[in-house]
């Protein structure tokens, strides 16, 4: 389906009946990445899925998306199809639009699950990793996106799950190049959001990976200790989805349901 949104188009699915899920794919990602964990959901709830702005099919508006905007964008979509309440799950970049969304609607949320994501703010490596990489995206754009998604896996993931891999890598060699750039700069300047996640009024689950190079696992278990934010760690790394796909499914539909 597609919705008119600002002179562009944002493209989404509705599977399903029940009480809405919202799932927001990461950066190089679309809403295809949710085709397994769909068929799960589609049973007992409305499973919505959004691609974010400059991925899938979904246009460009601008250089800079931030999170903001992209949030923005999936909330036109929920209105559009008269969501007023959900369960949601970001993973990655997705998180970061998630938690974005949850500042300025906080009542639209039963459920949020950061996979594979996080609260903080990029630190100073972190940004100088993004600014370089967006001025490389104009030499040579397919072998830095191939670069950029190898680092998303544990290289023994990408031989033990070759198959999933390569129909993920051929996804995010289609994000165009402004969708690429304009995601990087949205990411680096995105602020902290621990606040806004510890203070949402619904159940709240961090789901991380223990090979996750990409996220600080040790600072944000110590961050929510003493909270009442579910914490999961994972056997592997950033892409539970491919990687943890069992016990990510059945640790989904238990938050869900809880």
């Amino acid at each position: 389906m597609i919705l008119d949104y600002k002179n562009s188009s944002i493209h989404y699915t509705v599977e399903g009946d029940g009480e809405a899920i919202v799932l927001l794919h990461g950066f190089l990602e679309n809403v295809d990445m949710w085709q397994d964990l769909t068929l799960h959901f589609v049973k007992h709830y409305k499973v919505i899925c959004i691609d974010l702005l400059g991925h899938g099919k979904t246009d460009c508006i601008g250089y800079i998306h931030t999170m903001e905007a992209m949030a923005e964008a999936v909330f036109a979509v929920l209105e559009h199809i008269d969501i007023k309440k959900a369960h949601v799950v970001g993973h990655s970049m997705g998180g970061y639009v998630a938690l974005a969304l949850a500042e300025k609607q906080p009542n639209l949320f039963q459920a949020l699950c950061l996979m594979n994501s996080t609260f903080e703010a990029d630190d100073i490596e972190r940004k100088q990793i993004r600014t370089r990489a967006a001025a490389m995206a104009q030499q040579n754009y397919e072998v830095l996106v191939k670069m950029s998604f190898a680092n998303l896996f544990v290289p023994e993931s990408k031989i033990k799950f070759d198959d999933a891999y390569n129909k993920a890598l051929s996804i995010a060699l289609e994000t165009p190049i402004q969708g690429y750039i304009a995601a990087q700069e949205g990411m680096k300047r995105r602020p902290d959001r621990f606040d806004t996640f510890h203070n949402l009024k619904s159940k709240k689950l961090i789901i991380v990976g223990r090979k996750d190079t990409l996220i600080d696992i040790d600072t944000i278990k110590e961050k929510v200790k003493n909270t009442d934010i579910d914490f999961t760690v994972f056997s592997e790394g950033h892409m539970s989805y491919i990687e943890n796909k069992k016990e990510l499914s059945y640790k989904l539909l238990h938050f869900i349901e809880k």
